[in-house]
């Protein structure tokens, strides 16, 4: 999450009023997300574990995928990523999936669903609202244990989604709407997953992607000992892991794969709805394989973050709002491209069972022991937010020119804030902006997070609702795996911003040197080692087949929110027009290459999301049909919204023609719905451009 202009200067008047190259190990390696890493192994496999017997040579599971639409309000939303309250919906560019994978072992009889949403964060609310409805309808079959939601990370989607204030500060307060279309399409692309699951196999391939990512804070990983960073040729993990699933029937099902970076390519100017790089990797794949949204038993492709917290696509500097889309279609491509090298490889079987383990932690109150910390038992701290968040980060997008990032509390009194005594002594270096675990009546963000370990064969999948830098990462993955490797795990991924969110986690060393991520490190300097203590506990509890504790329950905040957004009133047009007239019609021909555009007179978006459907179409005369070649999720069109006066609707939809677009006549349309004033009906428009040639 970046922060913009407007949250630092809200933050800054609510916290003055606040007070208290080649792996060389033993047989066989576990693989930690970095192909520079070493780390010891053995070649001891545990006979007590879960997948004792049969299950370490079983190479058969049942496996379904589902996807479905979760693209929120496409007009007047705020947007959930950089925190600028002026960045709100215009728009779509592309629209925003839920992909669901649900795996069952046939050895052991336990099944898991991991999704990929294309969202921001996957907010607690986002977990608690679709266990809700996943409960509701198959009884104990899914729990927390067992379904894992992880968001991609795009910062061009909408927000009013989590229940916790602070991140609903910049969007004005919570939006239903948005939640309810998110929670739905989570829920429909697990149940299309989970009605659709034949017998099938895993293959497992892994690779670099080169020229994708860059580290973003050089100086705070610096902090990192010398010999730790030797042991890496790259300040970020360039690694991609993938899943091929494929039925034994030979049916092609998809694909899973979990690569670090931020999807910030597109910058906190844009206002068009977004899946930036990631959603675009997995578009061009499914494109590729011919998925079809609408169907319930399709290919998916699911592009799943991991150690992003320090990681940022924009090699070519901040997003300037001119070149945004098409950096993000290159660093997508080159996502596409290995994950399209490693699908076609000769992977690695995937054999054994499917376990996992979950608890929660209240992350405000625990006690790391002297295994983890380096020296005594400590503490971690109730949330905070310091000085350094604000400034933002330069390369996805500055915060406030007043403030820099290195702030580093050194016992001088900062006469601009009443700050804690108790929370700046156990923050340590951060210079404490925003005591959010202390506001009430709720904290701002949560405390109570989960800790979730799943496994598939030999690959951990670690979910961590937090953003973990690149050696945060490492260190987590090095902790799980030196308790599963004697099981038969040779594989260990991040799934980041999984199943909550509670902002950043760096490393102790990076956390001293209080730069963006550091200063949003929210539990202060022993939040790793805290993690790595819950994360090895699990992890043993996987490896010796025991179970363990809930822990806490966290809030239920779904009836606690409020809202200043404000809802369609009702649509109006000029007199004489009709909803779905033509303002701006098409030229009369355009070559491959240029950019056909159509102005309409529409309504709002949010009257209807038109979820699994579309507002536009490119259509194609073929013979005497016209044919649909392109659709509002291609990234060929854009769907632009304005508003005009006090209620009407401008509608601008652009059709970048593609150079190896067929020669013919084509046309636009437009499809909305629009809100009566009178009655406050909603009914159903559309309008049609004039035919065009493309030459």
């Amino acid at each position: 999450m970046r922060t913009g202009r407007s949250i630092q200067i809200l933050a800054l008047f609510v916290a003055i009023g606040c007070g208290g190259d080649d792996q060389k190990s033993v047989i066989p390696p576990i693989s930690t997300g970095d192909s520079s890493t070493e780390t010891g192994g053995t070649n001891e496999l545990s006979t007590g574990g879960a997948f004792s017997g049969t299950c370490f040579t079983s190479d058969r599971f049942n496996i379904g995928r589902g996807i479905y639409d979760i693209t929120g309000s496409a007009a007047e939303l705020g947007m959930m990523g950089y925190a600028v309250i002026e960045q709100k919906t215009a728009g779509i560019h592309m629209r925003l999936r839920s992909r669901a994978f649900v795996v069952e072992s046939p050895c052991n009889g336990k099944r898991l669903v991991y999704v990929t949403a294309d969202l921001g964060q996957v907010f607690q609310s986002v977990k608690q609202g679709v266990m809700r409805k996943l409960v509701a309808t198959y009884g104990a079959t899914y729990s927390d244990e067992n379904v894992m939601i992880a968001a991609t990370h795009t910062h061009s989607g909408p927000g009013g989604y989590s229940h916790y204030a602070l991140y609903n500060l910049t969007i004005l307060g919570y939006d239903q709407q948005n939640y309810e279309s998110i929670i739905d399409g989570i829920y429909q692309s697990i149940v299309r997953a989970h009605n659709n699951m034949r017998s099938s196999t895993i293959q497992l391939s892994a690779g670099d992607v080169l020229d994708a990512s860059m580290n973003r804070s050089p100086v705070a990983y610096a902090k990192n000992p010398a010999a730790e960073r030797a042991r890496y040729t790259s300040d970020v993990d360039k690694k991609m892991t993938l899943l091929k699933f494929t039925a034994t029937d030979g049916r092609e099902l998809g694909l899973l794969n979990w690569f670090a970076v931020h999807a910030t390519n597109i910058g906190n100017k844009n206002r068009l709805i977004s899946g930036d790089n990631k959603g675009y990797a997995s578009y061009r794949f499914e494109k590729l394989k011919g998925t079809t949204y609408s169907s319930a038993d399709t290919f998916v492709a699911a592009f799943s973050n991991s150690n992003e917290g320090d990681v940022s696509p924009n090699l070519w500097g901040v997003p300037d709002n001119v070149n945004d889309f098409d950096r993000t279609y290159t660093i997508g491509n080159r996502q596409y491209d290995k994950a399209y090298a490693l699908y076609n490889s000769a992977g690695r079987v995937v054999s054994g069972g499917v376990d996992f383990r979950h608890a929660y932690v209240d992350y405000s109150n625990l006690n790391v022991a002297a295994q983890w910390t380096g020296s005594t038992t400590k503490k971690t701290c109730k949330a905070a937010i310091g000085m350094s968040m604000i400034a933002g980060s330069t390369e996805d997008g500055p915060g406030v020119s007043f403030v820099s990032e290195g702030l580093a509390y050194d016992g001088v009194t900062w006469p601009y804030f009443t700050l804690v005594p108790e929370d700046q002594a156990c923050h340590d270096k951060k210079v404490v902006l925003l005591p959010t675990g202390r506001m009430t009546p709720y904290p701002w963000t949560p405390e109570v997070l989960p800790v979730h370990i799943m496994r598939i064969g030999s690959l951990a999948i670690v979910g961590v609702p937090f953003e973990c830098t690149t050696m945060c990462g490492r260190r987590l993955r090095e902790t799980v795996g030196a308790e599963l490797q004697s099981d038969g795990v040779t594989d260990v991924v991040i799934a980041g911003l999984a199943n909550a969110y509670a902002g950043y986690v760096s490393t102790p060393e990076e956390y001293s040197a209080q730069h963006y991520e550091g200063a949003s490190t929210h539990f202060g300097p022993n939040q790793l080692p805290g993690m790595q203590q819950e994360y090895s506990r699990l992890a043993r509890a996987m490896r010796d087949g025991t179970s363990v504790s809930p822990g806490p329950t966290p809030r239920n905040l779904i009836n606690n929110q409020s809202s200043l957004i404000t809802g369609v009133v009702f649509d109006d047009k000029p007199l004489f027009k009709e909803f779905g007239d033509v303002k701006t019609d098409a030229a009369a021909s355009y070559q491959r290459g240029t950019v056909a555009a159509v102005v309409f007179w529409g309504a709002h978006p949010r009257n209807n999301l038109r979820l699994q459907s579309t507002f536009l179409e490119v259509q194609r005369l073929v013979g005497s049909s016209w044919v649909t070649v392109a659709s509002d999720w291609d990234p060929e069109t854009k769907y632009q919204w304005a508003r005009d006066g006090v209620a009407n609707s401008l509608v601008t939809i652009k059709w970048s023609i593609p150079s190896n677009a067929t020669s013919g006549t084509y046309r636009i349309r437009h499809y909305g719905n629009w809100k009566s004033g009178w009655t406050g009906a909603i009914s159903s428009y559309s309008g049609t451009s004039r035919s065009f040639t493309v030459n």
